[in-house]
């Protein structure tokens, strides 16, 4: 990890409300390195996916820019590639053909027939999902439909790979095994990550650094900590690990005490009034 490849520039974005301009996002500097595993945490609404859907290009910054190895991001590419919460697979594809889907869109005739079959089963082997490659979303479980997701991005061989709660609504087990099968598969390409997560273990666990967004409106990075901990790293092992527990107390501070949920003055100031009235009424 040497160079700087991606980076966000007083990026800012605001987003136009009956009530007028609403800023989302305020002044957001970040420099992330090749090969770096970087996750973004914070309360609900502090504007970690609208960060990440700048990054993809699938909204333009207000103020500021992002560029991406010197070139400027103001649309969606392939160099970047998503894996959403939910995974997003056609119905009506098998496993195999929803990444031969984004194969193709990507390399069009830049591989041959067999190399193309060759790439899409290297890459559904990379997410232990050969034996149900031809299987169709609905005959396949929760977190296997994850893994087509995610090897349907890596197949697009992106510079960086855009991780949106990928593994949110799976059950702690399933989602204990991709977190481990995602940190083989980056030590293995060396590709750059930036993943989206409400889970402190999960962040410490993958992360190189750890991103943590203030509340919005006009949210911004509040903090950054740099996870200075061995890779490969074992769940089990780090349980008891004090430089682990330091840092996952860091990020739990962060976020339950000084960014605690405050209901905004406007807001409480309106509650507080409309009981009044209702109190008057009744009365």
């Amino acid at each position: 990890m040497s160079k700087v490849h991606l980076e966000l520039t007083q990026v800012g974005i605001s987003f136009p409300t009956p009530k007028g301009s609403f800023c989302a996002l305020k002044n957001v500097d970040l420099k992330i390195k090749e090969g770096e595993f970087v996750s973004l945490i914070g309360h609900s609404g502090c504007g970690k996916s609208t960060v990440l859907n700048i990054v993809a290009g699938l909204y333009q910054a207000t103020t500021g820019g992002v560029v991406l190895n010197g070139r400027e991001v103001n649309e969606p590419g392939p160099e970047r590639a998503v894996v959403f919460q939910n995974h997003s697979l056609l119905p009506w594809l098998s496993a195999y053909q929803n990444v031969e889907l984004a194969v193709k869109r990507v390399f069009g005739r830049q591989k041959s027939r067999a190399e193309m079959r060759d790439w899409i089963e290297h890459n559904l082997e990379l997410v232990q999902m050969s034996h149900a490659m031809h299987k169709k979303p609905d005959e396949i479980s929760g977190g296997m439909k994850q893994r087509v997701g995610i090897a349907r991005a890596l197949a697009m061989e992106p510079q960086v790979l855009l991780m949106d709660e990928p593994f949110g609504a799976l059950d702690a087990l399933t989602r204990a095994h991709l977190q481990d099968s995602l940190m083989e598969i980056q030590a293995d390409l060396g590709n750059t990550v930036i993943m989206i997560t409400h889970d402190v273990d999960e962040a410490v666990l993958l992360s190189d650094r750890i991103v943590m967004m203030t509340n919005g409106p006009e949210a911004t990075i509040g903090e950054i900590l740099d996870i200075d901990l061995e890779r490969p790293r074992d769940r089990l092992a780090l349980a008891d690990n004090a430089s682990y527990n330091h840092y996952r107390s860091s990020v739990l501070r962060f976020l339950y005490e000084k960014q605690k949920k405050v209901e905004p003055l406007a807001a409480r100031r309106e509650k507080s009034e409309k009981a009044k009235t209702s109190k008057h009424n009744a009365a």
